[in-house]
Order: structure tokens, then C-alpha cells, then sequence
């Protein structure tokens, strides 16, 4: 039997499997089967009113999952699908509320990597698939990274090699009146999508311009990744200026930046490079992230992403991780 196959026959059998997709790793349940989603909320120790994304084939199967689809969800998912870009629309009956954290809304997506279409046309049916690693800690990009964090608890990781993007989709509410938000930034960005629908989409939090009567939507969906603390590693993580940094530096400490570097370094401390370009520094990151956390290093110290767009999700991501970072106690390695 050859692994697809194998991955079939388990989420149909309620199993687990992590897939591979081109943002992150995912972890799979059959998104219809109560039962088998309730293993992927108990296996990263994930909150059980956190929305899961559900992972689909085809955009045909739109209609399956939702209902009152406007026209801009069905242009943007002809543009951008598959790839990385989560459309929340509302929910059509049948769909279990632990995919929707009880919410009217659903939250679907097409991935753009050739194994889990493979594993979703095999299939048939919706997969969801959270990012799989323990609740709040970095996504993993690659299959041995989902092997260290879940171990066990996946009968089966798929390979893929290393995840393109590297970092979450976006995901873009279409399911409330007026102007769509991106309630999670990620590698479609406002512009790309402004260009398909030609409405520009606000960020989640962003004030309206002064000509512009209507205000953001307070009623937002939750989505995922949209703690304060997320994606975090062990090891403290400050996030900060390259001149408040040199600074702040102290002996053991790791100093993540992606300016030249100075001429003279603080003492024992280690410099680590990262990519210029915020396209390589995504796909780079969270491997860096975990890389840095095995190491005997004290702490991370990460130089502020400059403030421009194309930078928009890496600065969501490093601000959540500097939020949570740092050791936690018992419990916490299961929140």
C-alpha cells in the first residue's frame, strides 16, 4: 500500500495524519467526524473553541462547506487556489462545530502543494488541519519537525520537504457585510488581493482612513493564530531594533538580523544572518526559530522587521512568539 493510500485509509478509519502543505505542516482529521477532529484538539493540546481551516480539492467543493459564497470568494479562490490564502465565509448546515469553534463560520482553503492535493483528491472529502505542532509553539516546516514535537501521537507523517512559504496563510473574512478583512496576514498581501476583487482589504485592527465612513468590524470571526502568544519557542525570545539589541546583548545570547553587522559585536555573543528579502526570511524563519531553540543559546534576540507591507506577516509572527516565549511549566506544554 503505497502512503497515500495508507492516509486515506486512516482519516477514513477517524486516524490522524500530518500533511504536508506549502505553508506549514499540517495535522489532518476527516473534517465530518466529530470524533477524529476531537484527536487533533487532544494532540496539540489545542483549545476546543479554536476554529480549525478545512483543507479541500477542488473549489467545487465550496458549496459543500459553505453558503451565502459572494462573488469575490469565488474570484478569489479561481486567482489564488491553490495556495495560501484561507477564505471565512459562512457555514452550511451539517458542518461540525468543533471545525467552526461554534461559530457561524467556516474557514476553507485549497493548499498548494502536490502532496496533500494528492491526498485530498484521494480522499474526497474535507481534511482539517491546524498547524501540526503543540498549541502555541512554532509551526513545523518540515516532516522531522512534526515527528519531534507530536511523536507518537500521528500514525502518519507524510514527506514533502521543506514547506515553500513557510508561514500560515492568510486568511481574508468574506463573511460579514462591507469591506473584507484580513484577519491573518500571510504571503497574498491587500494589494494582491485588492487586484481581483478591487476592494482593498483592511488589516485586522487597522484604523480607517479619514475619507472612509465605514469602520472596522468588531464581530470578527476567531481565527487561528490570532493570540497574542503564538508560534513561540522555549527559549525567551526580544524583539526589538538592531541598536536597542546591541545594547541589550549579553554573553550566550544569539542575535537574529537581517542588517549587515556591525563591525565590533558585543562579547559572547552569536551573530546569526537572515535573509533581506521578507520572501526568503518567511520561508526561513520558523526552521531558524527551531534550529535556535535547541541550541545551548540564552536567549533569541530578533531585529524588528522593517514596517513595510511585504513584511506585514513576519512582524505578526515575531510579535506573537516574543509574547510567548520563554519556558512554561507543566500545564502550559499542553495550552
Amino acid at each position: 500500500m503505497g502512503e497515500i493510500q495508507r492516509a486515506v485509509q486512516l482519516l477514513q478509519q477517524g486516524e490522524l495524519v500530518a500533511l504536508p502543505t506549502e505553508t506549514v505542516y499540517g495535522l489532518g482529521a476527516h473534517a465530518r467526524n466529530p470524533a477524529a477532529l476531537a484527536k487533533i484538539f487532544a494532540a496539540k493540546g489545542r483549545p476546543s473553541d479554536h476554529p480549525l481551516i478545512v483543507h479541500l480539492a477542488d473549489p467545487a467543493q465550496l458549496d459543500d462547506w459553505a453558503i451565502q459564497i459572494p462573488d469575490t470568494a469565488r474570484a478569489l479562490a479561481a486567482a489564488f487556489w491553490p495556495g495560501p490564502l484561507t477564505l471565512i465565509l459562512k457555514r452550511a448546515p451539517g458542518v461540525p462545530d468543533l471545525v467552526t469553534g461554534g461559530q457561524d463560520t467556516v474557514g476553507l482553503r485549497i493548499p498548494g502543494h502536490p502532496v496533500a492535493l494528492e491526498l485530498l483528491r484521494a480522499f474526497g472529502d474535507g481534511v482539517a488541519a491546524p498547524s501540526a505542532n503543540r498549541f502555541g509553539r512554532i509551526s513545523p516546516t518540515t516532516a522531522q519537525h512534526v515527528r519531534q514535537e507530536l511523536g507518537d501521537r500521528v500514525p502518519l507523517v507524510l514527506e514533502g520537504g521543506a514547506c515553500e512559504v513557510g508561514l500560515e496563510s492568510t486568511i481574508l473574512d468574506l463573511s460579514r457585510e462591507g469591506v473584507p478583512t484580513i484577519l491573518r496576514p500571510g504571503a497574498i498581501g491587500p494589494d494582491d488581493i485588492a487586484r481581483v476583487i478591487g476592494i482593498r482589504p483592511r488589516l485586522r485592527g487597522e484604523t480607517p482612513a479619514p475619507a472612509e465612513a465605514e469602520a472596522p468590524p468588531t464581530d470578527a470571526p476567531r481565527v487561528s493564530g490570532a493570540l497574542a502568544a503564538h508560534y513561540a519557542p522555549r527559549t525567551p525570545l526580544l524583539l526589538a531594533p538592531l541598536p536597542e539589541l546591541l545594547a541589550l546583548a549579553a554573553p550566550g545570547d544569539t542575535l537574529v538580523a537581517h542588517s549587515p553587522a556591525p563591525a565590533i559585536l558585543p562579547a559572547g555573543i552569536t551573530w546569526h544572518p537572515a535573509p533581506a528579502d521578507p520572501a526568503a526570511y518567511g520561508h526561513a524563519l520558523y526552521a531558524t526559530l527551531r534550529s535556535l531553540d535547541e541550541s545551548p543559546c540564552t536567549r533569541i534576540l530578533v531585529e524588528a522587521p522593517p514596517a513595510d507591507l511585504p513584511w506585514a506577516a513576519i512582524a505578526d509572527r515575531l510579535g506573537r512568539a516574543a509574547v510567548g516565549s520563554g519556558p512554561q511549566d507543566s500545564t502550559d506544554t499542553l495550552a
